[in-house]
């Protein structure tokens, strides 16, 4: 099973199979905030804290919403962010500044 920490809502999810990010914090109450859930907003924007290996490689439409530096300090769009092993996730507060 692959565990999947929301931080900053202070959840916990487990899930069998490889899933997106945004997937899974809906289906469990996670609490990533999203508007469109296709990677067209970058609402669902989130930094991975601690397990970045295990997560697919990152697509187009991420590329589209966060620059290099972003992605390589973690930033992902969770709706594109598919889920291969153990990771947790952090936002920004509503209101607050990326």
């Amino acid at each position: 099973m692959i565990t999947v920490r929301f931080l900053t809502s202070g959840r916990e999810a487990r899930v069998a199979e490889s899933t997106s990010l945004l997937r899974l914090s809906i289906r469990e109450q996670g609490g990533i905030p999203f508007k469109c859930g296709g990677g067209v907003c970058g609402t669902c924007r989130c930094k991975v804290e601690a397990g970045r290996d295990h997560l697919e490689a990152v697509t187009p439409k991420e590329r589209r919403h966060l620059t290099e530096a972003e992605l390589a300090d973690g930033w992902r769009i969770a709706c594109q962010a598919l889920v291969i092993g153990d990771v947790s996730v952090s936002w920004p507060e509503a209101g607050s500044k990326r």
